[in-house]
């Protein structure tokens, strides 16, 4: 069944009204007609079974069959405090992360990252790394809508990362697997957990012991080297593992 994300503020007690570029996609592209059954998510955990009643030109009003909790996400939020990557590698990092159930993503400028992101050009990456977020969600049935932030730099990236309960950071001079995976099982039962990634060159000494200093704790990934698109996702992979219900 097609599954759209809707806002809140477009949802009463029986009715659902589909806006913008969705409107299109399902007159046009689905052909869906009144009495077909439609999916709809608000974007904060709660689904929605529904029937289109009409199609206007620039909206769709759906009646409410039932509603129930979002099913799909992970009883843990996963927060990817990304080092900035080159090239469109940073698209890849999203849509991936979003399939596998993060939470959010954080942009993070660090000491060794090559790309910058132009101030003038920021909200319009941002807006375009959000729709990939958004598609992202759509196809892999997710609940909520992961948020990607702004760029933050590496100490600002650090302040929010103590928010959460537990966090970490792979560095190829941490100790061994042994340890990283009792580090990760740790985490079983934590609410919200970071994961620092660096960029292509990797985090400068200087940052490490920053983190450090913050109870970000240093792992391994194993003794091949990973590229950055590839450490995330790793980590990622695992903690959902962990952590599906």
């Amino acid at each position: 069944m097609p599954r759209f994300f809707v806002d809140k503020n477009n949802i009463t007690d029986n009715q659902i009204k589909i806006t913008g570029v969705d409107v299109n996609h399902i007159k046009n592209v689905l052909r869906m007609k009144p009495g077909e059954e439609i999916f709809v998510c608000n974007g904060e955990g709660t689904d929605y079974t529904c029937v289109i009643s009409s199609l206007e030109r620039e909206e769709i009003a759906l009646d409410i069959l039932s509603s129930s909790p979002s099913d799909t996400e992970l009883n843990q939020k996963l927060y990817l405090f990304q080092g900035l990557p080159k090239s469109d590698k940073m698209e890849l990092i999203i849509q991936k992360a979003v399939e596998l159930g993060v939470y959010e993503i954080i942009p993070v400028q660090t000491m060794r990252a090559i790309v910058k992101i132009d101030a003038k050009k920021e909200d319009k990456k941002i807006a375009r790394w959000q729709q990939i977020s958004e598609a992202a969600a759509k196809q892999s049935g997710r609940g909520i809508i992961p948020r990607i932030h702004h760029p933050m730099n590496f100490k600002d990236a650090l302040l929010y990362a103590t928010t959460l309960e537990a966090a970490i950071i792979p560095y190829e001079n941490a100790k061994g697997m042994e340890n990283t995976k009792e580090i990760i099982s740790s985490f079983k039962d934590k609410a919200s957990v970071g994961i620092f990634i660096g960029p292509e060159g990797g985090f400068d000494e200087s940052e490490i012991e920053l983190a450090v200093s913050k109870n970000i704790i240093p792992v391994t990934l194993g003794k091949r080297i990973l590229r950055t698109e590839t450490a995330g996702l790793t980590i990622l992979s695992v903690l959902m593992f962990q952590a599906e219900k």
